[in-house]
């Protein structure tokens, strides 16, 4: 696979030249470690591709999670408290978790355990690979970038996205690079408020 498109988002690309430019030399090795073709398996069951083989979204995911393991990407959680009072959440949300929840309830609220997870994590800087439904990636976007950012867990968030050549090859379902494009520039330039690379692959 190679890398067909990407967009820098508050900066992301141009910081990660500066600050860790074999990071993306790393991406693209693995990127490129990929070939789509063998993962073309899955036989469609839908009326206007009947019969005709596609890409497995499982199974691409399942070789970027191998190649980025191997390569000593690790998964990362980041834990907060949250309850249903907005000031007192936005009072506690920079302090460390357990004096979130020590605030919360000192304030008489109920406190509740959450957290976030990314799969991929190394020098600061988060990677997550969807081929999976076209939801997930607003969340990973606008929830679980800017949560470990704002939780100064990151300093940037990467996605990675099939372009919309290599989705139409897939089963219905899956989001595609230059529809997240989209979502991103209609929100303004600086939202959401994380430096970002959105990174569009394709065979």
């Amino acid at each position: 696979m190679k890398i067909a498109q990407y967009h820098s988002h508050l900066n992301g690309y141009e910081w990660l030249l500066v600050h860790h430019r074999e990071i993306w030399s790393e991406i693209e090795e693995t990127v490129e470690g990929i070939q789509a073709s063998r993962y073309k398996t899955k036989v469609s069951k839908e009326k206007t591709m009947k019969g005709k083989l596609l890409y497995s979204p499982i199974r691409i995911n399942e070789a970027f999670t191998k190649e980025f393991k191997e390569a000593g990407w690790r998964e990362s959680r980041t834990s907060y408290w949250v309850t249903d009072d907005y000031k007192l959440i936005r009072k506690t949300l920079l302090l460390e978790p357990d004096r979130q929840k020590h605030e919360i309830e000192s304030a008489g609220r109920r406190a509740i355990f959450s957290y976030n997870q990314t799969d991929f994590v190394k020098n600061r800087i988060a990677v997550e690979v969807q081929f999976g439904k076209y939801s997930f990636i607003a969340y990973d976007l606008f929830v679980k970038h800017l949560a470990f950012y704002v939780g100064d867990a990151i300093d940037l968030g990467i996605e990675v996205l099939p372009m919309k050549t290599m989705q139409e090859q897939m089963s219905s379902g899956p989001g595609y690079y230059e529809g997240a494009l989209y979502d991103l520039a209609r929100q303004g330039r600086g939202v959401p408020a994380v430096p970002l690379i959105l990174i569009g692959v394709e065979p």
